[in-house]
């Protein structure tokens, strides 16, 4: 649980960061419709409930900043017993007030008065780019008098790069949920028939276990479906033979968790599959034990590069020189992706991997990011072996960024052969 204290603080430090006789504002989310008069499930933007905790729509933070005198004005819906009936509570002025640690609570309806009041004394206006234009022209339609225009999203993105204790215990609490649906998915794939049945085994631990969804679409991909990256149809027949590569993660209390396993269906792995992730498994260990403070992101890019390319030259898939191979790309065709992202608030999170001059930003202590290498080898590539075709393997851990290294924060999810196949053996009563 995150305190209002530490919004408080986030919020302090975006003042610091925005220009004198500047005004600043933060919009909720809104509702999404899905057909007629039915809606989406609602999800707060991250960035307004990174600097609030608040989980209304129809909401807003507005940040003045005039000299040394700094205001937070909360904007909220009003309280409505109608509207209540068919949606459910609304918290009110009132007791937001009592609530959020800002200086004025308002009903979002008063908005429009307040921004043309403030407005007219104002140089700087930050708003986040991507809204939509309805709201970008209300801006615009009282700043009459200002100067410049900055995107906010920006500086919230880069205070979100570090997490907190209490973040990373919102992740580590996704990640125990992700576990146990992760260890369900390996031990229920030999008695089950298609995909979206795994898939809905792996979303059962997830709301049995309060996360609130899925943090992304969960991918259950069966042998060669599992070279395309984003297969999320999950609709095909689980094939006996062939493994299956899951790519699934919950959110918890806002966080994340993004995790992939590549399994066998029969609960033990053929030579040559086994050929083929103890490859990919190697890589991704390696990758992990290079994390620290001060390593960049294309370093561990570029060994992953190196490493996958040398492994596919000793199986035969790539039938070239090292330097050949990776001059050329030739690796691309079956390893196209980065070798991971960061992650927290969003499953890709939305802070920046460069400076505003262009510069990397090496990995710090508190960062959490994926390490994801991969492999993916069509059923119908002939240049590739025959016993590989139609097999994709990703294997997919978070990664906290420590003070002298890292924590593999989902190092208890089974990974290793072994535990894969002695897992696929165990009775439901133990998971």
């Amino acid at each position: 649980m995150i305190l209002e204290d530490e919004y408080k603080q986030r919020r302090d430090k975006l003042f610091s960061k925005l220009k004198q006789n500047s005004l600043s504002i933060v919009f909720s989310a809104e509702y999404k419709v899905r057909s007629n008069d039915t809606e989406f499930p609602y999800r707060q933007n991250s960035n307004f409930y990174y600097l609030s905790g608040f989980e209304e729509d129809k909401s807003c933070l507005v940040f003045l900043k005039k000299g040394k005198k700094t205001q937070t004005l909360l904007f909220v819906a009003k309280k409505d017993k109608m509207q209540e009936l068919w949606s459910g509570k609304r918290l009110g002025v009132q007791k937001a007030k009592k609530q959020f640690l800002v200086d004025e609570v308002y009903e979002y309806s008063e908005l429009n008065t307040h921004l043309k009041k403030y407005m007219e004394h104002v140089d700087e206006i930050y708003y986040d780019f991507a809204l939509d234009y309805s709201k970008i022209k209300l801006l615009k339609r009282y700043a009459k008098n200002v100067s410049s225009f900055q995107n906010i999203a920006l500086l919230i993105q880069k205070s979100r790069l570090i997490k907190s204790d209490g973040e990373i215990a919102l992740i580590k609490k996704a990640i125990e949920i992700t576990t146990q649906a992760h260890h369900r998915a390996i031990y229920k794939a030999k008695e089950l028939e298609y995909e979206y049945e795994l898939q809905a085994e792996i979303e059962y631990v997830f709301k049995k276990n309060g996360a609130y969804s899925d943090a992304y679409t969960s991918i259950v991909a069966s042998g060669d479906n599992a070279n395309t990256l984003h297969y999320i149809k999950n609709d095909k027949k689980l094939q006996k033979k062939a493994l299956i590569l899951i790519d699934a993660g919950c959110e918890y209390n806002y966080y994340a968790s993004d995790i992939t396993r590549s399994i066998p269906k029969s609960g033990k792995f053929t030579s040559a599959q086994k050929e083929l992730y103890e490859m990919v498994l190697a890589v991704e260990l390696k990758i992990i034990s290079m994390v620290q403070p001060g390593i960049k992101r294309s370093k561990l890019q570029k060994k992953a590069v190196k490493l996958l390319t040398q492994g596919m030259i000793d199986l035969k898939i790539l039938k070239t020189s090292l330097k050949k191979a990776i001059k050329k790309e030739l690796y691309k065709k079956y390893y196209p992706h980065g070798i991971g992202h960061w992650m927290g608030l969003d499953v890709h999170d939305e802070a920046p991997y460069k400076t505003k001059k262009g510069k990397e930003i090496p990995l710090q202590a508190g960062m959490v990011l994926t390490i994801e290498p991969g492999i993916y080898l069509p059923k119908d590539d002939k240049k590739i072996p025959k016993k590989y075709r139609g097999i994709g393997i990703r294997i997919e851990d978070d990664i906290l960024v420590t003070q002298k290294g890292y924590e593999n924060l989902s190092a208890s999810i089974a990974k290793s052969v072994q535990e894969i196949e002695s897992l696929s053996c165990k009775s439901m009563s133990s998971l």
